[in-house]
């Protein structure tokens, strides 16, 4: 049987694991009766968790939201998993180095050995090559975090692919993370329409606005996204046949390269789009499939200047 103390390590990560426990079910975990659970629940209050109980049929026990946060208690695979995840998110995310490295350094003294040489093995090993600043302030992320989740208008400046400054104003939805920038998916009255915003191009800090009523998201938002990064803001852009399904394409062909959609049983329409000619060719090259051109006609000439410079260099 475990110790009063561990017993209580125990019973606060099963709080933690779900929000709710039926009475049994935590005695039989911890292998004691229901009166010592209930003993161990108020021990627990008299330390700060809010533990929440419920009597009749289906009740039992459940951490509750306290003024303060309390004691967390993590096992091995949560203590390692979150050490790799701050290191990896403040690469990214700014405005959040300082508080993970203590984060870190808390995780770090009170890992055993075993665990500590886990969490840092793949710090220890990694090459940081030259990758610029983050792109997004985690105080912005928040923000708009909380717009979403509470369904508040959001006004703010945006700059757009070209340069071009506008005053927008949306019901924002979802925060979507590709590669390592950061979206805003939000429904624009403006354009009675879906839009995706680059939280990177955010001029300044928005403002929040009065609540709303959300809309049901697009059953193909993800789609929309992606068509509006990787394709839409593009000068250059074509539309390359080329043999297998979708499914087969995805493994071998790099998202930044374009977007897959299904066209028959045995090929797939890849749509590329680029800011010139030049970057055109690269990503078409870099496919490393034989593709045909099935639109884009118009920007022939251009691609075949391009491609008389490189005979001229390699020749």
């Amino acid at each position: 049987m475990l110790s009063t103390s561990a017993r209580l390590l125990r019973l606060a990560s099963l709080l933690q694991s779900r929000r709710h426990w039926p009475g049994q079910a935590l005695a039989g975990e911890l292998g004691v009766d229901a009166r010592t659970v209930r003993r161990d629940v108020d021990r627990l209050r008299e330390l700060g968790y809010p533990v929440e109980a419920s009597s009749g049929v289906g009740g039992g026990y459940g951490l509750g939201r306290g003024a303060d946060l309390p004691p967390l208690v993590l096992d091995d695979e949560e203590a390692v998993a979150l050490a790799i995840a701050l290191r990896a998110a403040s690469a990214n995310v700014g405005g959040i180095e300082s508080t993970a490295l203590r984060l870190l350094a808390k995780l770090d003294q009170l890992m055993p050995t075993r665990l500590r040489r886990r969490a840092t093995a793949l710090h220890a090993v990694t090459l940081s090559l030259r990758t610029g600043p983050p792109l997004v302030d985690a105080s912005l992320l928040s923000e708009l975090a909380m717009a979403c989740r509470d369904s508040r208008r959001l006004r703010f400046r945006y700059r757009n692919h070209p340069g071009e400054k506008s005053q927008r104003e949306v019901e924002p939805l979802r925060l979507a993370n590709y590669g390592r920038r950061w979206y805003l998916i939000a429904w624009d009255p403006s354009r009675e329409d879906w839009r995706s915003f680059r939280v990177d191009r955010f001029e300044g800090a928005p403002s929040v606005g009065e609540a709303f009523v959300p809309r049901p998201p697009p059953p193909d938002v993800a789609a929309k996204l992606e068509r509006g990064i990787a394709y839409a803001p593009f000068t250059c852009r074509v539309t390359l046949r080329l043999a297998g399904t979708v499914s087969e394409l995805e493994s071998v062909i790099p998202v930044w390269c374009g977007l897959l959609e299904p066209e028959t049983d045995t090929h797939s329409l890849l749509r590329v789009g680029a800011d010139s000619p030049e970057a055109l060719v690269a990503q078409i090259l870099m496919i490393g499939r034989e593709v045909t051109l099935v639109e884009g006609q118009d920007l022939v000439p251009a691609v075949r200047q391009v491609l008389a410079r490189l005979g001229t260099l390699f020749g």
